[in-house]
């Protein structure tokens, strides 16, 4: 594991254990932060961290189905930095040092920018580290089958795709029952027996490319 991941793993079990409160309305944004370094960090054992992946659970069960992370809740961005332009990593140092409130340094008489709740996120993040919000996959799964009265194999599936663009943007496309990981429960019979599935999967892989899943059936 490359040092700089060494550091975020540590700074996910570690700085978020007894910084960020959970009880206000206004912790939505700290909710998704820990789940961006929680993730990252392949999901450290911490309160916070338990309790982020709840969220982030929370958010794939029906209904509706929302996106998982919601990085754009999370301002990468918000220290004023007029200098210097911190690197990926130093962003989400960043976000592991919070309290009450993103940490800032503006001038004391610059207005403070609210974070906007936008569909990516507030700074650039093509970089490779931060592959891992790329990583996640939701599979909106709805597949039936059965034999009708004329013995003909009558199919219904209406699978869709969740991901994440280059910047967290995050779109719905159509996919298959067949294109779902071999890690979700779905099992489709041989022939066409009659059968019914319903759930909603997801999937990732965190900095070090460790491979996690949950699914929800309905």
């Amino acid at each position: 594991m490359r040092p700089k991941f060494k550091q975020l793993a540590m700074a996910a079990a570690v700085t978020l254990s007894g910084q960020i409160p959970w009880a206000t309305p206004a912790s939505a944004y700290q909710v998704d932060c820990a789940i961006l370094l929680c993730i990252a960090g392949g999901w450290p054992a911490s309160a916070p961290c338990t309790h982020a992946r709840a969220v982030f659970i929370r958010r794939i069960t029906p209904w509706p189905v929302e996106p998982p992370l919601q990085i754009w809740r999370c301002p990468l961005g918000a220290s004023f930095m007029p200098v210097e332009t911190p690197i990926p990593s130093e962003r989400l140092y960043e976000a592991a040092n919070w309290t009450a409130l993103p940490r800032q340094s503006y001038p004391a008489d610059a207005p403070l920018r609210e974070v906007q709740s936008t569909d990516r996120a507030d700074v650039d993040i093509s970089d490779e580290t931060f592959d891992f919000v790329r990583s996640i996959r939701v599979f909106h799964i709805q597949y039936s089958q059965r034999e009708n009265r004329e013995g003909e194999c009558t199919r219904w599936d209406v699978t869709r795709l969740g991901t994440y663009g280059i910047q967290g943007d995050y779109h719905w496309t159509l996919s298959k029952a067949s294109e779902v990981p071999s890690a979700s429960r779905l099992r489709v019979p041989v022939g066409c027996n009659n059968y019914f599935y319903r759930s909603v999967f997801v999937e990732w892989r965190d900095h070090a490319g460790n491979y996690g899943s949950e699914e929800v059936r309905y």
